[in-house]
């Protein structure tokens, strides 16, 4: 496969990073793990309905767990009131479904896989998204969702270089360092590796597109994401150099709009994190 850089960048030296691998390495899991793979399959589909849907799941029972413990957590408001599978599929939603089978699919949900503190980020990063996204126009479980599965790039990098990109985290503190890092090793970066995986997978443009941007100041389709790169930097980062809210979202955010969304990481992160994984 031939690797295009994010728009406005280049690749620092000749790319020896091979895409078509690491994806193939996510089919050999899709064997290991049949519903979840069947599950990012028809969930997109718009003859798959509700009790469908909640009819695979319930052939995976930590999957279908972790979709009810997430139905009645905090997020969606519906603590302790849903019952059934088929509900918990409506509460959450197609998308939502469909991305959680990803996260199982690709061990998103094994950390001892990941980077550190992957879910930390990750979780401060998909409800940061959340809350921002009607500043954006876009709908909030759809940009929770996109926050969920941006780091799949990193964690797919990770693990089939353990050793190099534990170096490359350790040297480069800033994401958007992290970022041309990776580049400069892979030729590709994490968040644009996370685009190919999800475009293989069909899922819809605007789940792809914002991973694309994230890095161009000028990009209202990267604004999103970006904005929340900086709130989660903030929220999990020691020392973190903060960047003007207002330049990073394209003139969309004040620093007084971050505040409360700052709360509201804080409060609902750990709960996330506990019903992504399946953990107490």
């Amino acid at each position: 496969m031939t690797v295009t850089p994010f728009p406005g960048t280049e690749l620092a030296t000749v790319p020896h990073f091979d895409v078509e691998t690491i994806l193939a390495s996510i089919d050999h899991m899709a064997v290991q793990k049949p519903v979840a793979a069947q599950l990012v399959s028809v969930a997109n589909s718009e003859d798959t309905s509700a009790k469908e849907l909640s009819r695979i799941l319930a052939s995976d029972v930590a999957l279908a767990g972790r979709v009810m413990k997430l139905a009645n957590s905090a997020y969606f408001g519906m603590r302790g009131r849903v019952t059934s599978l088929q509900f918990a599929v409506t509460v959450v939603g197609f998308t939502t479904v469909r991305t959680m089978a990803t996260v199982a699919l690709t061990d998103l949900d094994d950390e001892s896989r990941l980077p550190e503190d992957f879910w930390d980020f990750t979780t401060h990063l998909a409800l940061s998204a959340s809350a921002l996204a009607p500043r954006f126009g876009e709908r909030p479980q759809d940009a929770l969702c996109l926050g969920l599965l941006a780091q799949l790039g990193a964690a797919l990098l990770f693990h089939n270089d353990h050793e190099g990109y534990t170096e490359l985290v350790t040297a480069e503190p800033t994401f958007r360092g992290r970022r041309a890092a990776e580049t400069r090793r892979y030729g590709i970066d994490s968040l644009r590796l996370t685009a190919v995986a999800l475009e293989q997978w069909a899922f819809p443009q605007p789940m792809t597109l914002p991973l694309k941007y994230v890095d161009d100041l000028r990009a209202m389709e990267g604004a999103l994401l970006r904005s929340c790169f900086e709130i989660a930097g903030r929220l999990t980062t020691e020392e973190y150099e903060t960047e003007p809210i207002v330049r990073v979202s394209c003139g969309q955010l004040r620093e007084d709009d971050v505040v409360p969304v700052l709360d509201v990481v804080r409060a609902d992160a750990a709960e996330l994190r506990r019903a992504m994984l399946g953990t107490e």
